[in-house]
């Protein structure tokens, strides 16, 4: 691995997102379905490695041709295996940087609701996954204990935090798990646009959904998902134009990386002290570089300097990074592991999804006051693959933002990001699991999604129940 290799590996993923974008100018499928560009390039790569082509072409080849292992060469696949694990912190990093954040009471009191359904679906899927691996999975086709944490990490994390995972998996024995994450992430996101999109139209005939909100055929043209990630960020953020260039916005990153490895440094120490574990060791640094990040901002914020953060940037090396780690993760996901392990992975995805979409048409109307399908489909997306394809089905619902979802939306990843979906117990989750075993996670797990459920219930089902028999009354 010399430099040369670096600079040709990552030209390569530059040039098939190209590719990639070309593709899904032309294939309107893609556009349809809301296929990111990053995953259409990263499928590119898959069907030029060796268990797709090299496995077409191993028969008709010399054993010593070069494309008999697959179209890209092994020093190329070797940098890619490495970047997922490196640009995954500098997604974290920037996820919070240029953001206005406000204090918990505004956020609770806005986007509370929210809050309590997405904690409910990702711990959730931590029950789903245990559970189904302590009961089945592990006694009948002997998978690891640890792939109960799976469905949370591929379906509530995505491709990035799958991928970033990878290091954690290797170093608790248990290589498999990357690649099963990674296969249950993107399951997850086409399952997620497909069966958002089918429960959209149901919500529109059944009329949970306003009727002067309903989905207009003309807001899923191929403009939709910048136009949605652009909304987003504007809600979230105020304008701002600093003047401070590109390089400025990577030194500010970098240093939330370092303040995330200063951290980690402090707990490994703290807990090489007080306890003899090695927990902290074994998480891995994105979580804890985002938490870096926010509390960078809230430092500029406090001195009067957190206009010169420019978030849209922030957005553009956030972004870039993810596409790089999603491109070079799934260009070296084992299909022969998935194959392996088939029917677990089916199991686990078909459990991850019932979860969910239990999760979204029984929870939701009792725990969100108003606009449930609305403010609640964009749980249901983000807990099924993306925070993109959550904003994408809001987005679809509700085109003008009526319902005040993706406000709610927005403030509610401030109180759920630095958590699971990639924070800070998704890292944690496959550790303590090693450490502690599956039946007390299962139970630590379990109680904390009563504990939200219960929440939801006492703090905002009450005014639904009491308008429900207002107008049983009338």
């Amino acid at each position: 691995m010399n430099p040369w290799t670096i600079f040709w590996s990552l030209s390569l993923i530059g040039m098939l997102l190209v590719m990639a974008r070309l593709i899904k100018s032309r294939l309107h499928i893609f556009t349809a379905w809301f296929i990111p560009s990053s995953i259409i390039a990263g499928l590119i790569a898959l069907l030029a490695s060796p268990y797709v082509a090299g496995g077409l072409l191993a028969p008709w080849l010399d054993p010593d041709h070069r494309f008999v292992d697959g179209l890209i060469p092994e020093n190329v696949r070797t940098v890619w295996g490495v970047i997922p694990g490196l640009l995954i912190n500098v997604v974290f990093a920037a996820l919070f940087l240029g953001k206005t954040l406000p204090g918990p009471r505004k956020i609770w009191m806005q986007a509370g609701p929210q809050v309590v359904f997405g904690q409910t679906l990702a711990w959730g899927q931590y029950v789903v996954g245990i559970g189904l691996c302590v009961a089945f999975l592990t006694p009948v086709f002997g998978l690891n204990p640890l792939a109960g944490a799976l469905i949370e990490i591929g379906f509530e994390g995505g491709h990035g935090t799958a991928a970033g995972m990878a290091e954690v998996f290797r170093s608790l024995d248990f290589p498999d798990g990357a690649d099963l994450a990674l296969g249950l992430a993107t399951v997850g996101l086409v399952a997620g646009v497909a069966l958002g999109t089918v429960l959209i139209n149901w919500a529109v005939r059944k009329g949970h959904i306003n009727p002067a909100r309903r989905p207009d055929a003309s807001t899923t043209d191929g403009t939709l998902d910048a136009d949605a990630m652009v909304e987003f960020q504007r809600q979230q953020v105020e304008e701002n134009r600093p003047t401070d260039p590109l390089s400025i916005h990577l030194g500010i990153v970098a240093i939330a990386v370092g303040v995330g490895w200063v951290i980690r440094a402090v707990f490994q120490w703290t807990e090489a002290l007080f306890w003899d574990g090695d927990i902290f060791g074994k998480v891995p640094l994105f979580p804890l570089a985002m938490i870096g990040g926010v509390l960078i901002q809230v430092f500029l914020d406090r001195t009067g300097n957190g206009h010169h953060i420019d978030r849209r940037l922030m957005n553009r090396i956030s972004g870039t990074a993810l596409d790089f780690t999603i491109v070079a993760a799934l260009g070296t996901l084992r299909l022969d592991v998935i194959g392996a392990h088939l029917i677990p992975f089916l199991l686990l995805a078909l459990a991850g999804i019932a979860w969910n979409t239990w999760g979204l048409l029984w929870l939701a109307p009792r725990v969100i006051p108003s606009g449930w399908f609305e403010r609640g489909i964009g749980d249901y997306g983000q807990s099924m693959g993306v925070t993109v394809t959550g904003l994408l089905l809001m987005r679809v619902a509700d085109p003008a933002n009526e319902s005040g979802a993706l406000d709610s939306f927005g403030y509610k990843q401030l109180l759920f990001e630095p958590i699971v979906g990639g924070g800070l117990f998704t890292a944690a989750s496959v550790p303590l699991l090693a450490r502690f075993g599956s039946v007390p996670m299962l139970v630590m797990t379990g109680l904390i999604t009563v504990g939200w459920i219960v929440a939801g219930f006492l703090v905002f089902g009450r005014g639904i129940r009491a308008s429900q028999s207002a107008l049983k009354t009338m």
